[in-house]
């Protein structure tokens, strides 16, 4: 469908649900494959009860089972494979591996760019290979919602959306005309333009179908579970829909779009429990909140979390939503819920079809995926939380685990400020009681971690935990006025989309409590940037028909674009005045948002700290001005009257909310504002397309360029290699996250992609962000480990993109780029040293496709998140990890050695070794010797490898078939 074409909202919902490929007939050994009336219509199934112990699974291992059920091919995916998934022992672990065939592949522009880039790049490469390049099309749905791009420039007045959107084009024209030339070029690619929403919201809101249908090879009309993998992390949002989806790197999404099945072993399944209800003020982002500090001391990395029991009937859809989004943080592969009468309402509310939700119903019910309280299934493990027992709270001030309960916010506050100062600029107060110094120990001046009941522990610095650092700065503004700037002062309060803005209790919530302060006489401090960035269009309208609009803005919470914003990094530049402010005094800024991302460096190069909260709380905070605030006992200002006003007599009651939403949500919101949601705005189509079933390649260009994943490729791949003679590019501490490896934010002057720009032509204000960049690898590989905060423990003190190098003598200091640079040239392979949760964060492609053309050829950690380690194999980049309870430390590494890994090249017999020999020789000729585990975890993985990667091991199928 020509993205520029209007329909109507039924027209579309047929071509969404129908749309693609032929889905391929099973040859269904279990005799599966039968009917399911539903009104008028006839769809052909494949009943689970025709499997022994089906009926038995949890849910998200019956969509499992149904998959491969109708994806049986006696090769890929046989009978064995689902007797095994079918026999699931949830005790045991993950050791069988399955093809998992996803149903649609959904993407942001920020990481889907790439994807169409190196479809293009396909295109060029089978024809070269003497292949048809219109056989490199989409064979699964393929679905991109462009909602990264737009950056808080304008914040704070009434024209801030429409500047800001026209600035967003201004930038990406040229991104953006190549999407419209990939919509046209490739069947079954569907772009969502900008200004419209983010993926997730756009996902659950429009695009899910829970249950898909599509004619297989016979022209039967097939329904199936809808599942998805997606080009984000937060894709798991749709869980909360009871879709099975989560998020990939660009890498394994493109395979997906071309037929290769994802990957993997059938994974453990947390059970967790939902009992009773929240109380009073508190928010499903302090539920979601709770949930991550519960699940990350739990442990569910590379597991399935499935909510169950009584309490689940009661969690409105929205809140199943913001719980799905925070799978990532979390740790596990995806958080779902089953479906039940609170998922029908959903749809139904959001516009679907009757016909639709006739069909959801029947087929959940038919396959005994309809949610019965009374059925519990078994699980591998089990968790519960009583809902009761929430209390507000936020997280920070760098993970999003880190959750501090708000009463306990300023005192964490102060203890955790001063490892972000200098030690000569504190400031005495109070010694705190003996009650709190017992519930916030002292014992590591440099952690932040959890206390057995759940309360946080913050940890004292090395100087002290009585005193707060301190040092005001006196600022005199002709646009803000004169004001004290300190340390902890919140520079950034921004509503940003990703996990709350789909969820109208708590953005009806921050709008009440606007209004509320505002009429109190309550205003924002002038040093806060204000911003108020929803998931849909949807968020606007119920705003509008509520009046809330007017108190909103009143304390700067004017609309500024439909996209992630703050959350992804796209705060825009601080007033100039308050930047200098921080930066020529060095202050210790603070960035609160109502996203589920707060990682060092990302939010706001001028900001240190970063904490997540709910909106309402973020509205409280741009009151504050602070972090050093307690809410219960510092006052927000003064009313008419001179008396001292609270939180507390803001705070909007749960009736006041639930009636407001009641009478200003309606279903005729949702469906006129996807009636016509591929068509886009007069800026998108305007936008002159190119044509061609091959993309003409500008070399000019500094935004869309060839990639050399295909340069030279034989048709058959060469031997994987042992490697000899490595240097380490880098020695990485715990919590490494794609964030710190993976180019994002702004593109610092200076840096080696600043070069580039600039011997190019661009000018500094047009440098735009990495992001906005993707499709151009000379940018992303000059701005891979590049992250302000990145330490790299080569180096003393330093922080941000450098490292030492070792082609020069002595090894001194160099960017990572360009030290790179010259290894390559001097033939000198690399390896990277990490130690645990190596790749945590964002499904980010960049960083394995910046590590791999950087000259990394193994990465050697503790443990690696899910995600990250797929994506180095899906690049060539071999993961290994050290024996266990090994790291870099306890063998005595320090990164000036080289090293030899032997027995990499048995994976030349067809087998994987478990294990590979490392040999670090130091300058003295001492050796250190250990065995690392081979973390390619199954055969697929282990044929991605010795193809050099995924992509070029789907291209030579593609010729061979």
């Amino acid at each position: 469908m020509d993205g520029a074409r209007p329909v109507g909202t039924a027209q579309l919902a047929e071509d969404l649900s129908t749309s693609g490929a032929d889905v391929s007939t099973s040859i269904d050994s279990f005799g599966a494959r039968g009917t399911l009336e539903v009104g008028d219509k006839s769809y052909e199934i494949f009943r689970l009860n025709k499997v022994s112990g089906a009926e038995k699974l949890p849910y998200a291992l019956k969509v499992l089972a149904e998959n491969l059920l109708r994806t049986e091919d006696g090769k890929n995916i046989t009978k064995e494979h689902i007797e095994k998934i079918a026999s699931w022992d949830p005790s045991a672990q993950p050791s069988v591996e399955i093809q998992f065939t996803p149903a649609r592949v959904i993407m942001q522009d920020f990481t889907g760019v790439p994807c169409i880039v190196d479809l293009a790049t396909m295109r060029e490469a089978v024809a070269a290979l003497g292949g048809d390049p219109d056989k490199v099309n989409p064979l699964a749905p393929a679905e991109m919602v462009i909602d990264h791009s737009v950056i808080i420039d304008v914040f704070g007045r009434a024209d801030a959306f429409e500047r800001n959107v026209d600035i967003e084009y201004e930038r990406n024209g040229e991104r953006y005309q190549f999407l419209r030339w990939g919509q046209t070029a490739f069947d079954d690619f569907k772009v969502v333009p900008p200004g419209t929403g983010i993926v997730h919201q756009v996902n659950i809101e429009y695009l899910a179908r829970t249950v898909m249908t599509r004619p297989n090879s016979a022209g039967v009309l097939q329904a199936y579970p809808d599942t998805c993998v997606g080009t984000d992390s937060h894709t798991t949002m749709v869980n909360g829909l009871g879709v099975l989806g989560w998020g990939v790197g660009g890498i394994e999404a493109e395979a997906a779009m071309l037929g290769q099945p994802v990957s993997m072993l059938i994974p453990r399944v947390v059970g967790f429990k939902l009992t009773g209800e929240t109380t009073p003020g508190v928010t499903a982002t302090d539920v979601v909140l709770t949930v991550t500090d519960m699940l990350r001391r739990h442990g569910v990395v590379g597991k399935f979390v499935e909510f169950y029991g009584d309490g689940v009937a009661e969690v409105p859809l929205a809140n199943r939503a913001t719980l799905g989004n925070m799978s990532p943080e979390f740790g596990s592969t995806a958080a779902i819920f089953p479906i039940d009468e609170e998922t029908i309402t959903y749809l139904r509310l959001t516009g679907r079809s009757d016909e639709q939700l006739a069909l959801v119903e029947a087929y959940a019910k038919e396959q005994g995926m309809w949610h019965d309280p009374a059925h519990e299934p078994e699980y591998s493990e089990y968790i519960e939380l009583d809902l009761s027992t929430v209390v507000p709270s936020i997280a920070g001030p760098k993970r999003p685990q880190d959750r501090i309960a708000l009463t306990d916010a300023k005192t964490a506050f102060r203890k955790d400020i001063h490892n972000y100062v200098e030690e000569n600029h504190v400031t005495p107060h109070t010694h705190l009681d003996e009650a709190v110094e017992e519930s916030f120990p002292a014992s590591d001046p440099a952690a932040l971690s959890f206390a057995d009941d759940g309360a946080v522990d913050v940890q004292s610095a090395a100087n002290g935990s009585e005193g707060r650092p301190s040092k005001p700065v006196h600022v005199k503004s002709d646009d803000l006025g004169e004001f004290v700037l300190d340390h902890g002062a919140v520079v950034v309060a921004g509503i940003t989309s990703c996990t709350n803005t789909s969820n109208p209790s708590v953005m009806i919530g921050a709008a009440l409590l606007a209004r509320n302060a505002v009429e109190k006489g309550l205003s924002s401090k002038p040093w806060v940037k204000t911003s108020m960035a929803p998931g849909s269009q949807v968020v606007n309208d119920y705003y509008n028909k509520a009046g809330l609009w007017p108190y909103l803005e009143k304390l700067g919470y004017h609309l500024v674009g439909y996209g992630c914003a703050t959350c992804i990094g796209n705060t825009g530049p601080l007033p100039e005045d308050v930047s200098k402010a921080i930066n020529d005094h060095d202050l210790t800024a603070t960035a609160v948002l109502s996203g589920n991302r707060n990682f060092e460096g990302r939010i706001s190069p001028d900001v240190k700290m970063n904490y997540l909260a709910s909106p309402p709380l973020v509205i409280a905070y741009a009151l504050a001005g602070t972090m050093d605030f307690d809410f219960e006992v510092d006052p927000l200002g003064k009313d008419s009257d001179g008396n001292d006003v609270f939180l507390r007599d803001i705070w909007p009651s749960p009736k006041e909310i639930q009636d407001t939403i009641n009478s200003a949500i309606s279903q005729e919101m949702f469906t006129s504002s996807y009636a016509d949601v591929f068509k886009g705005d007069h800026r998108w189509t305007s936008l002159p397309t190119p044509e061609g079933k091959t993309f003409e390649w500008d070399q000019n260009s500094t935004y869309v360029r060839k990639p050399p994943y295909f340069d030279g490729m034989p048709h058959e791949p060469n031997p994987v290699t042992d490697i000899k003679g490595a240097r380490a590019m880098a020695v990485l501490g715990d919590s490494v996250t794609t964030d710190h490896i993976s180019p994002a934010g702004n593109i610092k002057p200076g840096t080696p992609a600043a070069q580039y720009l600039e011997a190019n032509g661009v000018g500094r204000k047009d440098f735009n962000s990495y992001g906005s960049r993707r499709g151009n690898h000379e940018v992303m590989i000059r701005g891979t480990f590049a992250n302000i905060r990145l330490r790299n423990q080569l180096l003393d003190e330093v922080s941000g993109g450098y490292t030492r190098d070792f082609t020069q003598e002595g090894g001194p200091q160099a960017f990572i780029y360009d030290a790179c640079q010259n290894y390559k040239e001097a033939g000198i392979p690399l390896v990277v040293l990490g130690g645990k949760e190596y790749g945590s964060g964002s499904s980010r492609d960049w960083a394995a496709k910046g590590t791999a053309l950087l000259g990394v050829r193994a990465v050697i950690t503790e443990s690696f998140e899910r995600i990250h380690r797929s994506n180095l194999i899906g690049m060539g980049v071999i993961p290994l990890q050290f024996p266990e309870g090994e790291n870099v430390k306890t063998l005595g590494l320090d990164g000036t050695e080289t090293f030899d890994i032997e027995g990499i090249e048995k994976l030349n017999d067809g087998s994987t070794p478990e294990t590979v020999h490392v040999i670090a020789t130091k300058e003295d000729g001492r050796k250190v010797e250990f065995d690392a585990v081979v973390r390619i975890d199954t055969p697929g993985e282990a044929d991605y490898y010795r193809n050099g990667g995924i992509l070029q091991y789907v291209l030579r199928n593609m010729i061979k078939a």
